[in-house]
């Protein structure tokens, strides 16, 4: 770009390039920019720490005109015991994802409203496993998670799904803590 002084006092001429459209772009509209989001990964557990993160989410996608896909993980059973157990895994964990879809669709239902669009998904496996997986194969321009913010042995022996997410994740991710003052 280049600025010549124009006839008139006070007065200057631009020349642009093609490689000067987008600041002209951005500044006829003053909520685009670089930063775009299209697809946010919003993980749920059904815990009212979840429905916060999605709550968060929600603004987000609105403002930048994104979709979200909520995704339930339904934890694997513990395969641990003798064969004698009499207990059908595959079948509880079929049945598991099945409740999980229904719970999932009923929430984006009640909670999302037709505002932004929004898909379901519902896997089976380790939380963080899936989660990763999820949005690298969505690609995914942003997770929002929810933690429960446990410290001290709680966190040593159940660990954090959203601390592993942060460490691992293809894409930025925004941590909503259960306790926190709000902004949205």
């Amino acid at each position: 770009m280049k600025a010549k002084p124009s006839r008139h006092s006070g007065e200057v001429v631009l020349e642009l390039n093609r490689r000067d459209e987008p600041l002209l772009a951005a500044g006829s509209n003053p909520t685009a920019s670089l930063f775009r989001l299209k697809k946010i990964l919003v993980p749920i557990d059904f815990s009212d720490c979840a429905k916060k993160a999605l709550q968060y989410a929600i603004p987000l996608a609105r403002h930048h005109q994104a979709a979200i896909t909520l995704l339930y993980v339904a934890s694997r059973p513990n395969y641990s015991g003798s064969e004698f157990t009499g207990l059908d895994y595959p079948a509880l964990e079929a049945d598991l994802v099945a409740t999980g879809e229904k719970d999932l669709c009923a929430l984006a239902e009640k909670e999302v409203q037709a505002s932004v669009p929004v898909e379901t998904l519902v896997r089976a496996g380790l939380p963080v496993v899936e989660i990763i997986d999820a949005a690298k194969s969505l690609k995914s321009d942003l997770i929002v998670i929810s933690t429960h913010g446990r410290t001290g042995l709680k966190h040593v022996f159940l660990g954090s799904v959203a601390e592993h997410v942060v460490r691992a994740a293809p894409c930025p991710v925004l941590v909503v803590r259960e306790s926190e003052h709000e902004f949205v």
